[in-house]
């Protein structure tokens, strides 16, 4: 399969892609790493007439620490993020991620920001990053604006972009040494989409903490308050006091009827609190303030 003819555009900084953005007219597409609008675009499941290279501007590939904050730009890849070439504040979480993102190839081209516009339910950072407690930069001709990622995305396949408007970057709080962490997805093999994702930041000294259930057909079914998961409260024992019945009883009010398909999301959900009771290193955090581009 051959793409519909378009015109292809390459812009040198955000300014000029914001500025051809307001004054386009007719469909256009913006692509990065292309690892899904490629083959969308062979298949004419989309036929724009324009086509905006975004990876020629630097903002969009650069890194930085702001306080607590890893600041990805949104062409920053999967590969990158795995390498290390990035700060990373979560102690190796969104290294062990990226590193299990479809095969290296796709890594090595593939974009956090493309990833999360894209918001295929069965994506991993749309999952992960959700449970981190992201936030997404969001740029347009009149300013900039901040979204909590799971207002981003709003559905499958489906976020929160006005016309005229990108998504520059993404915004990772830090991950405390104290916090638990765990993130478990279940494929049929290595490299496929994901049938289920499970992912949960914890912090029981303070007794708080996110879950969320991904790959279910729509935005994932976060529980910003995941106390209702371990019996109304999250402590050292949190493990043990895991609560099935809750997380089938979320997806159930959440539209998903067949049992079998709770019961392989609740048991996904399950291993990722497993996993997060495990014993884990946290390296030292990352101090520089340096400004960081990708190679």
């Amino acid at each position: 399969m051959k793409p519909a003819p378009f015109a292809f555009e390459r812009p040198r900084d955000l300014a000029a892609l914001l500025d051809r953005l307001a004054e386009v007219e007719g469909a256009v597409k913006l692509i990065a790493g292309g690892q899904s609008l490629g083959p969308m675009l062979n298949l004419r499941l989309v036929e724009p007439g324009l086509v905006i290279d975004i990876t020629g501007i630097p903002e969009l590939r650069q890194a930085r620490l702001d306080g607590d904050s890893l600041v990805l730009g949104a062409c920053v890849t999967h590969a990158d993020i795995e390498d290390g070439r990035v700060p990373d504040v979560t102690g190796g979480a969104m290294a062990r991620v990226a590193s299990a993102i479809a095969y290296r190839p796709v890594r090595n081209r593939g974009t956090v920001g493309g990833s999360l516009v894209h918001a295929d339910p069965a994506a991993d950072w749309v999952t992960a990053l959700t449970a981190l407690g992201a936030e997404v930069e969001i740029a347009g001709r009149s300013g900039r604006r901040r979204l909590a990622l799971e207002d981003f995305v709003t559905g499958a396949l489906d976020v929160a972009l006005e016309p005229g408007e990108i998504l520059a970057a993404v915004r990772i709080p830090a991950l405390p040494p104290s916090a638990a962490w765990g993130y478990v997805k279940h494929c049929a093999k290595l490299g496929e989409f994901a049938h289920a994702i499970g992912a949960v930041r914890l912090e029981p000294g303070a007794g708080t903490g996110r879950a969320v259930i991904g790959a279910i057909e729509r935005a994932p079914l976060l529980f910003a308050d995941a106390r209702p998961l371990f019996g109304g409260r999250i402590g050292a024992d949190f493990a043990g006091r895991f609560d099935a019945a809750a997380a089938d009883a979320a997806l159930r009010s959440a539209g998903m009827a067949d049992p079998v398909d709770r019961h392989v999301h609740v048991t996904v959900l399950a291993r990722a609190v497993a996993q997060a009771a495990r014993p884990a290193a946290h390296p030292a955090p990352v101090t520089s303030q340096r400004l960081i581009e990708a190679a």
